[in-house]
């Protein structure tokens, strides 16, 4: 379960935000909706831990994330946590699968290349693990970094804009994969987005 209380950010000579308070419990799912400018991406970033917030505090399954030093936080982060990006990065030397196996190894996961072919064969991507990120499409490359935040069976997983440069027929189809995975795994998802075509799909939802 996430949560956070009395969350607020400033940004050094720039703006500042105070945010209501979020609740997403074990296996839910949360839309936090709002236009360019109210702070979604920093909001996500803050609960990614990526940001520390000015005041306020964020606790994940009991953990306060908001107290954990920054090494602590990097661990716990990649043992608990997946995120899809707006834009998907990833290294351009190694191959689809050895993207995946990345980030495990650096927060010292337990993951094994059978989990990750596995991910990739859930979202019809599996012939692609051996080659470059690189050659892949636009939507092949997205479903890659579904896969990759999602085959370490995070706790919670984290969207940012994933649809907002897609058509209707490609934003539904990313939204039932990540909603479908995220149940596969028994993980909570929040999307943060200003699209709102997503508006009337979630009735636990928060706007900005």
């Amino acid at each position: 379960m996430l949560q956070t209380r009395n969350l607020k950010f400033t940004y050094h000579h720039g703006p500042s935000f105070e945010f209501p308070d979020v609740h997403c419990g074990n296996a839910e799912q949360l839309l936090i909706l709002g236009e360019s400018g109210k702070g979604k991406t920093t909001l996500l970033h803050l609960l990614s831990g990526m940001l520390k917030p000015s005041s306020g505090e964020v606790s994940l399954n009991g953990e306060v994330t908001t107290s954990m030093s920054n090494k602590e936080l990097d661990r716990f982060r990649g043992q608990n946590m997946g995120i899809v990006f707006q834009t998907a990065h990833f290294v351009k030397s190694l191959s689809v699968l050895e993207n995946m196996m990345l980030a495990p190894y650096c927060s010292g996961k337990t993951a094994t290349k059978r989990h990750a072919l596995e991910a990739l064969e859930r979202l019809n991507i599996g012939e692609k693990a051996n080659n470059s990120v690189y050659s892949l499409s636009v939507g092949e490359q997205q479903r890659v970094a579904i896969a990759r935040a999602v085959f370490h069976r995070p706790t919670l997983l984290l969207a940012d804009e994933p649809t907002s440069a897609l058509d209707d027929r490609h934003a539904s189809e990313v939204m039932h994969l990540l909603e479908e995975q995220s149940k596969e795994i028994g993980s909570s998802l929040i999307i943060v987005t200003h699209d709102q075509r997503m508006k009337d799909r979630y009735n636990n939802r928060i706007v900005l």
